[in-house]
């Protein structure tokens, strides 16, 4: 994996000092080493950008073969992308992308966590979780977002204000590191347990965390202030979350919102870590005996669930961040189910957060590169995107009057949170006619010289670019949500509709062989041609999924596909006919 490991720093440069013939694969070159930089990726020199094993390559020398290909190659060129591995450079055209990208796409008899393990070592499949495996990763500012924009709706949802109110959540490496700092933006107290010192003390270092506590009573002792001040702080708890939760449940501290961002989409890895084990006890138990230290893991889930049980008994708010976390539960035997037998007892943020209140109306995490590297084309862009948001939100219906106010109160605070990591990048929660007029604004300003290119994208932790039925698709309710046709559907239309490039993973977030999820890439370059392909582009990549949740009979899409329909003539979509309550026969 080592041996051809470049020397040179790996970070993006400005677009203009890559070598090639293609602006458009110049872009893609920048993009790739913005995900390996030391400051940006988890474990840098083993390839793997976030989440333990989400990889952008298997090796070195795929790296290096694909740097090759991007720079010789022209706009009438395709690179075609295997898990990794760049097949070759295909004839195409110049409206075609110039790389497709897949990740783990293999036969589904075949998608199980062992199944991956094995193709992972024989190197013919890779994990490319999400963004880490398209090219696509802006550090944690992105989660950053998203868990702001998550914890202000459950505040809102449990009808408080976050002032003094008590987040518990765990985990501090990777994406999840960037919960704390989400609570501080959301004004609440944020306790976050994290069992490995080193990340603890770098996010501490970073800013992301405002102080380390590592004895329990110490750590009790200090929320008491904290709620009776209603402060706004970031703790991070140097020991095991299950700890946190066992203890507030005996000094009886009332826990507002609760929560879990460890990796148990990777649980025998290092994912999720065993109480009353050391760190470094626990890893060697994970090398020696991997047997026992999955027993010892799953015990702690159970006592994990059996702590939360008791708070939420009390009145405590938790939901499950996406990781899998109420999935490896339940698989460990943890009072986690609801009285169906069917249902976890307790929600996925999405299915009771981000779905109905983002992702139903189109509103999802739309993100933009600026591929000069200069701090001054970002500080433009944000004033640009402002712009155009505070003049939408002056005729925008009531019920997206909230999703404009938060992003536009983000955008105006996002150069004072310090979010950049790697390059200038910036996310914000859009729906499609947001993402498109912020982009053609950004196309036009290009082509007055007041920016450079810039590279457009998104999370596929979106509206429409992902299936997975505990996540993303989880507030789907018409039996469709163990199906992929949406984000099948997605990056396909995105391949022909003007994307730069996109990709198709398995995997990613909740784990192997649980979702399917896809993104693109798009470079505006100030032309005509620009914008006419975003202007295609962006309204398919949100609208699908719109189409799709509208279908399932999602009330909020059922008004955001009809308010759609009423903007573009050319969009025809079916619509469901809700039959009434007293013609039905229970």
């Amino acid at each position: 994996m080592y041996r051809f490991r470049p020397d040179y720093e790996m970070r993006a440069r400005p677009i203009n000092e890559y070598p090639g013939k293609s602006e458009q694969a110049k872009a893609i070159m920048l993009m790739i080493q913005n995900n390996l930089d030391y400051a940006v990726a988890q474990h840098p020199h083993e390839l793997i950008t976030y989440g333990g094993n989400g990889a952008v390559f298997q090796n070195w020398a795929q790296y290096l073969l694909t740097m090759q290909y991007l720079s010789e190659m022209t706009d009438e060129q395709t690179l075609t992308m295997y898990s990794g591995h760049p097949m070759g450079l295909f004839p195409s055209h110049k409206e075609a992308p110039r790389v497709v990208v897949t990740n783990g796409m293999v036969i589904p008899n075949y998608s199980k966590p062992d199944d991956w393990e094995k193709m992972n070592a024989l190197g013919v499949s890779q994990y490319g979780q999400m963004t880490a495996g398209s090219y696509m990763y802006i550090g944690p500012q992105g989660i950053v977002h998203g868990t702001t924009i998550t914890v202000l709706n459950a505040f809102r949802k449990i009808k408080r204000s976050p002032k003094g109110g008590l987040f518990v959540t765990s985990g501090l490496g990777g994406m999840s590191g960037a919960q704390p700092k989400a609570g501080n933006i959301a004004g609440c107290i944020t306790v976050c347990a994290e069992v490995n010192s080193k990340i603890t003390h770098i996010r501490h270092s970073q800013g992301w965390i405002n102080e380390v506590i590592e004895n329990i009573d110490a750590l009790v002792k200090r929320v008491t202030v904290a709620k009776a001040n209603k402060e706004i702080v970031s703790i991070g708890y140097l020991g095991n979350v299950v700890d946190v939760w066992e203890k507030f449940d005996q000094e009886n501290i009332h826990i507002d919102l609760g929560s879990d961002q460890t990796s148990l989409h990777n649980p025998w890895a290092g994912g999720y870590y065993p109480a009353n084990i050391s760190f470094e006890e626990a890893n060697e138990m994970m090398a020696d005996n991997p047997d026992s230290f999955k027993i010892k893991v799953q015990e702690t889930l159970r006592r994990h669930t059996a702590a939360i049980n008791k708070h939420t008994a009390k009145g405590t708010y938790f939901f499950d961040y996406g990781n899998a976390f109420l999935l490896e539960a339940s698989r460990a035997g943890a009072d986690v189910m609801a009285e169906n037998h069917i249902d976890f007892r307790y929600p996925s943020y999405v299915q009771d957060i981000m779905g109905p209140m983002c992702f139903d109306y189109g509103f999802g995490p739309f993100r933009w590169v600026c591929a000069t590297g200069q701090p001054e084309d970002l500080v433009q862009t944000d004033l640009i995107a402002c712009r155009v948001l505070e003049e939408m939100a002056k005729t925008a219906p009531e019920e997206i009057q909230q999703q404009m106010q938060d992003n536009i109160h983000w955008i105006k605070g996002a150069q004072e949170n310090k979010l950049v990591v790697g390059s200038q990048a910036r996310i914000l929660y859009a729906d499609a006619e947001g993402r498109v007029n912020i982009a053609e604004a950004f196309n036009q300003a290009i082509a007055k010289g007041e920016i450079g290119t810039i590279i457009l994208g998104r999370d596929h932790h979106d509206v429409s670019g992902t299936d997975s039925p505990y996540r993303e698709t989880s507030n789907i309710y018409d039996g469709s949500r163990f199906t992929a046709d949406m984000a099948i559907q997605n990056v396909i239309g995105d391949s022909f509709r003007g994307a730069t490039w996109v990709s198709i993973h398995n995997g990613g977030g909740v784990g192997w062989g649980e979702v399917i999820n896809g993104g693109f890439g798009m470079v505006l370059d100030g032309s005509k041609e620009a914008s006419r392909r975003l202007a295609s582009m962006l309204f398919w990549d949100v609208n699908n999924g719109i189409s799709r949740r509208s279908w399932a009979r999602n009330e909020n899409s059922l008004f955001a596909i009809k308010r759609a329909m009423e903007k573009q003539p050319l969009l025809k979509v079916t619509i469901p006919n809700i039959v009434a309550d007293n013609l039905l026969e229970f």
